[in-house]
């Protein structure tokens, strides 16, 4: 009572001051803690990883690893913070949040905005080692070389962090983008897994894509990081597309996520899952509010998944309902683990 509360008097609020407070009342021990959350058939490894649960936070709530300790109480199995950049930047000019109520969704156009690498990578040092935590890595908006901007976080943050992601999918940092092309992408890979190389201990590197690639982008992405030895794939990041949405706030620039990225999201999956053979580990983003969409990724070839927009509308208790009723739905399926479930059922998003 007291979170749905809460829930309805920041959603009376200017989304990004709600999300500003709602890390407070995590740093305050106001959120609930429901401790670590896992079985056996919950408990999973993904690219060397072991996951209590694979129910993960999505990069961008804690941009700054401000929120580790209670995040890690939260019921999630893994959490992403970030994206880091090498240096401080403000990000676009406010608004640039917004909350999309009636489709229960949500478009940032935020532009990396952090305390840099320096400062992040001192609180990932103090961090408890619950559940995995990995750290998003970006580039500085007026960077000269963008591509060299993710293997400096790399090799400053590295030591502090269970895995990174390499994050060329946001809209929101102009020309961002391009970089998911196959040679700029090669070329790209090729300095982070050399950074990634020179640390004492290499991490899994991750890469997170768009939604909105063609079939032929999707090929070419599954090439390059299979010869790159990425450790695998998050699909998907925000989309640019509008399809279907009632908010007065639709037309407002930026990328949109939640429940309307569902379908467009796990369509990429299955196909990315259908060109990798499931040689290549994939995390399921986009929608997630349930263990019914959690377990419907997992069934299109995820490995793992990850929320955020969810906690906009459910609250953070949604974290540790979600995979106890994903334990469920795996037990009355007859699996035992994580691992019987992925990509048993892509077809139909093919």
């Amino acid at each position: 009572m007291l979170e749905r509360a809460g829930l309805a008097l920041m959603h009376c609020m200017d989304p990004e001051r709600a999300h500003g407070l709602a890390l407070s009342a995590l740093m305050t021990g106001l959120a609930p803690h429901p401790g670590l959350v896992t079985s056996p058939r919950l408990r999973t490894e993904i690219a060397g990883l072991t996951l209590p649960n694979p129910i993960g936070l999505a990069a961008g709530f804690d941009k700054n690893a401000e929120a580790l300790g209670p995040l890690s109480k939260s019921g999630f199995g893994f959490l992403e913070v970030g994206a880091a950049t090498p240096r401080a930047q403000p990000g676009n000019p406010k608004p640039r949040l917004f909350r999309l109520s009636e489709d229960r969704a949500a478009i940032n156009r935020f532009g990396f905005n952090n305390d840099g690498m320096q400062a992040i990578s001192a609180r990932l040092a103090t961090r408890p080692h619950t559940v995995p935590v990995g750290l998003n890595l970006g580039a500085n908006k007026d960077s000269a070389d963008r591509a060299a901007d993710f293997a400096t976080v790399l090799s400053h943050c590295g030591p502090h962090i269970d895995f990174a992601t390499v994050n060329v999918s946001s809209p929101n940092t102009e020309k961002l983008r391009d970089l998911q092309g196959k040679e700029a992408l090669a070329a790209l890979l090729d300095g982070v897994m050399q950074a990634n190389d020179a640390l004492q201990t290499p991490r899994p590197i991750f890469l997170k894509i768009a939604p909105d690639l063609s079939d032929a982008d999707l090929e070419d992405v599954a090439e390059v990081a299979t010869k790159a030895r990425l450790a695998g794939i998050i699909a998907t990041n925000t989309t640019l597309d509008r399809t279907g949405l009632k908010s007065r706030h639709a037309g407002e620039a930026g990328g949109l996520s939640g429940q309307p990225l569902f379908a467009r999201s796990t369509r990429v999956l299955a196909k990315l899952s259908e060109l990798t053979q499931g040689q290549l580990p994939l995390i399921g983003v986009g929608g997630v509010a349930s263990a019914e969409q959690a377990y419907a990724k997992i069934k299109a070839g995820a490995s793992a998944v990850q929320l955020y927009t969810a906690l906009v509308y459910g609250g953070l208790s949604l974290v540790s309902q979600i995979a106890r009723d994903l334990d469920h739905l795996l037990a009355q399926d007859g699996h035992e683990k994580i691992a019987d479930a992925i990509g048993t059922d892509r077809t139909p998003w093919l």
